[in-house]
């Protein structure tokens, strides 16, 4: 299958790459011409902007982005819907906020334009590993591009989940599970790490992957970081999110749904980027006056 695929960033090269194994010929784009030349080394068919990139597919054009949320989308959007035709079909493979894909997909409908919304999971892994797939949009134009997806995904590695929105629904839900995960496993390591025994944290993340009713990728990814140094002295306690976690956050809101342990893990978040927080000063005074508690001075 021949396919145009927009942004090689962390993600998008490894998954260009894992297409041309499977066979396919695809035509990239990308705002810096290292990858695109990285890219054509491996296989693919280089072009020189959006219209060269329409210009280079035939019969019905399928289109994969894969680009940061937000006005980068918008952007890239706004343009393929001027080069593409009716039942041609664009598939939004970043993490996009679901309502977003929702509003896109009406907007290129008018067009007849065909937009898949797709949740991509598997990380910088991917290539080695297969891209865990939650897409939504049009049935057919789905169906269409199923050989791509079952190319990217490991067996039984990917899912139609429903109409517009659904596929960046579902995965804004798992990144929102998996703030949860990574949270526990953090709490979890630091109360074993602070506890008078000298437990080998390395060894139990690792024997933990076996058997044990918390084993998980993420815990094997633990097991590695602890490898090359369980003091983890070259990081600083700082933790960014990409936004998925607000969004499942103000979305169990908005439907009413009590998601405590995630919403939990989203504020540890916040709460780590705070070098000198005036919330937690003014807690230890408020401990001081009512109960004399210890307070340390700067």
């Amino acid at each position: 299958m021949k396919i145009g695929f927009i942004g090689l960033g962390k993600m998008g090269g490894k998954m260009v790459q894992r297409l041309l194994n499977d066979g396919h010929q695809v035509v990239v784009y990308n705002l810096t011409q290292p990858e695109v030349d990285e890219a054509v080394a491996a296989g693919a068919i280089a072009a020189s902007g959006l219209k060269d990139l329409v210009g280079k597919l035939e019969g019905k054009k399928l289109v994969w982005l894969m680009v940061p949320s937000g006005k980068p989308v918008d952007i890239n959007l706004e343009a393929l819907s001027e080069l593409l035709l009716e039942g041609d079909i664009i598939v939004d493979g970043g993490n996009s906020y679901w309502r977003d894909s929702v509003a896109r997909g009406e907007k290129l409908k008018e067009k007849g334009i065909q937009y898949i919304d797709c949740g991509t999971s598997g990380g910088v892994w991917g290539l080695q590993n297969g891209y865990c797939l939650m897409y939504g949009g049009p049935k057919k134009a789905c169906d269409f591009a199923e050989p791509i997806f079952k190319s990217l995904a490991p067996e039984n590695g990917y899912i139609y989940c429903g109409e517009g929105g659904a596929g960046h629904m579902t995965k804004m839900v798992h990144n929102g599970i998996e703030y949860g995960m990574m949270q526990a496993y953090a709490e979890g390591f630091e109360i074993m790490k602070n506890s008078p025994y000298n437990v080998d944290l390395e060894k139990v993340a690792k024997v933990w992957m076996n058997g044990s009713v918390v084993r998980s990728w993420l815990l094997e990814l633990i097991g590695n970081a602890l490898e090359k140094d369980q003091e983890l002295s070259d990081l600083q306690p700082w933790v960014a999110d990409s936004g998925e976690g607000r969004w499942t956050v103000q979305t169990a809101m908005d439907f009413d749904v009590p998601a405590q342990v995630i919403t939990s893990s989203l504020f540890a978040r916040f709460q780590s980027r705070q070098e000198n927080s005036y919330a937690m000063k003014l807690l230890a005074a408020m401990r001081n006056q009512f109960g004399g508690h210890e307070v340390k001075k700067s």
